[in-house]
């Protein structure tokens, strides 16, 4: 959890600093068992993909609550990320107590991420310890995790540096791994972001292939924490896009539906990972304090007593119910799928628009079958996945008018194997507006009001055959109104001149259909609705 855990979960007593092991030995020559990352992905021991879909317990302040490993996977989650202390900040977890999570994981049937908690925002926070402190706890419990390789991630430590000198984080994230594999520790490991795990600065990101290379087994998964600074779909997917497109190992490893430092776009986060299968794990079970109640997802620890965001969380779109699978480790599944799909024929551009277009191709085949697309921009050696598909079509949206762009598609299976890319298509985009005149219409009213202030609605309708994405809607106030909140798009406001584009939800409008925006305003004694609004640039039509 970001920034002010310190102030969040009420039993945060300070311990006796764990007891240091010796000088680490030579790390083993054998190859790595277990959990491991493969081509970009996580896989398990037999060679099928891996995709975190599970939930954060702050174990080392509610070490009682023991039910909740049982209950978090009656709710469908294949992964528990695990809090615990290694005694710089507060009492250290012991070799015993940390033995007996891992049972209860395995007794549910659970991946394990255990993650050392004191190192939550060093640089910025005083009492946060280093990743040299948390490397020298994890080899102290050798001994206990030693033959879990098939069970246990071991997270170095959660969040390490806050906001201040975090061009550290590469040395010192690189030096702990190097550690941990003298001391012959061969398990995945994952390491968080630093800003509070949140990465801002992009340092993790820009230097996550070398602290990748910088691991001799080459099995490092990179964690970012997604809290205000992804309030935005778009921030979600271009970050996360990164990861993948250069085939580096991510999960976000935390997230949420509010916090104090924003707004996060949730829905965002678990669409783009299922779009991408790379893994999430949600923030957290129960327990939370010091005004982030609201991010419990069950209140007092009791599985029946779902809270709004663990219903979001575990039933709603993308979420557990739908995404999660448990590990074949324990459903016994082996003889992983190696066999990677047929490249996709040459994609075709159906429509070209000045900023989107939609592209077909002939479908891959695979020995198991292909579960899904990826769309490529092309530029020299560099890809970028700029759209992904369940079916042989997608449209790329957000291009620059009368510019050349080269596309590509590759498959993926169920086991994440992926296909070579297909052959290339340069298309270049329409210029000028992709919205001729006389192609939308708008409806405005005013649903009710009072004195100062007043709720509005506008419907914004496509009445074209082909759908409208990445739409803009501007219009004016006559009167002083300004707009204070609104839901179905994202406001912008000058003066009397107002732009609306669209939320996550509400990003394209199908042919013949429409979308509804409502807003808060304040107003003065006149209430003079707008007397034009476009689309696009384009004058639409009252509605």
């Amino acid at each position: 959890m970001i920034a002010t855990l310190a102030t969040l979960l009420g039993l945060l007593a300070l311990g006796a600093a764990p007891a240091r092991a010796a000088e680490p030995a030579q790390a083993e020559a054998a190859a790595p068992a277990g959990l491991r990352v493969t081509d970009g992905r996580v896989v398990e021991s037999n060679g099928n993909a891996f995709v975190m879909r599970g939930v954060n317990h702050a174990h080392t302040w509610y070490q009682s609550q023991t039910q909740s490993f049982a209950d978090i996977k009656a709710l469908g989650a294949n992964t528990v990320r695990v809090v615990l202390a290694d005694g710089h900040r507060w009492t250290a977890n012991s070799a015993s107590d940390v033995a007996a999570v891992v049972d209860r994981c395995k007794a549910n049937k659970l991946i394990c991420v255990l993650e050392v908690h004191d190192t939550t925002g060093y640089g910025e926070e005083s009492a946060a310890g280093t990743l040299d402190q948390a490397a020298n706890y994890w080899i102290g419990l050798k001994g206990v995790l030693a033959g879990q390789e098939d069970y246990v991630v071991i997270n170095i430590g959660n969040e390490p540096w806050g906001n201040n000198n975090h061009a550290g984080w590469t040395d010192a994230t690189k030096n702990a791994i190097t550690k941990l594999r003298g001391a012959g520790l061969r398990h995945a490991l994952m390491v968080d972001a630093p800003n509070w795990g949140q990465d801002w600065s992009n340092t993790m990101r820009d230097n996550a292939a070398s602290v990748f290379a910088a691991d001799p087994d080459r099995n490092t998964i990179f964690s970012v924490h997604m809290y205000g600074v992804y309030d935005t779909a778009a921030e979600v997917q271009s970050y996360l896009n990164t990861f993948v497109t250069n085939k580096l190992p991510i999960v976000v490893g935390e997230f949420g539906h509010d916090h104090s430092d924003g707004n996060p776009d949730e829905d965002a986060v678990m669409a783009t990972a299922q779009s991408f299968g790379i893994g999430y794990i949600g923030w957290s079970w129960s327990g939370n304090g010091g005004g982030v109640e609201y991010l419990d997802m069950v209140t007092n620890f009791d599985a029946a007593s779902l809270t709004s965001w663990g219903t979001r969380f575990f039933k709603g779109a993308n979420g557990i119910a739908q995404t999660s699978r448990e590990a074949t480790i324990y459903s016994g599944g082996t003889g992983g799928d190696t066999q990677a799909p047929t490249a996709p024929g040459t994609p075709k551009a159906s429509t070209v628009s000045a900023s989107s277009v939609a592209l077909t191709w002939s479908a891959s085949s695979d020995n198991v079958g292909v579960t899904g697309y990826e769309v490529l921009r092309v530029d020299g050696s560099s890809r970028t996945v700029v759209a992904t598909s369940t079916t042989t079509s997608a449209t790329v949206t957000g291009l620059s008018a009368g510019t050349a762009y080269t596309f590509a598609v590759r498959a993926r299976d169920a086991a994440g194997n992926r296909s070579a890319d297909s052959a290339g298509l340069q298309v270049t985009t329409q210029p000028g507006g992709d919205t001729p005149s006389g192609s939308c219409a708008v409806g405005y009213k005013i649903t009710n009001q009072w004195s100062g202030g007043f709720q509005g609605e506008i419907v914004v309708r496509n009445t074209t055959g082909a759908a409208v994405s990445n739409w803009k809607l501007a219009f004016s106030f006559a009167d002083g109104q300004k707009i204070s909140n609104m839901w179905g798009g994202t406001v912008a406001q000058s003066g009397a001149a107002v732009t609306v584009t669209p939320a996550s939800y509400t990003t394209t409008i199908a042919a013949g259909g429409s979308v509804t925006l409502g807003f808060l305003a304040s107003k003065g004694s006149a209430n003079t609705a707008p007397a034009t609004f476009t689309l696009n640039g384009a004058a639409c039509s009252a509605l």
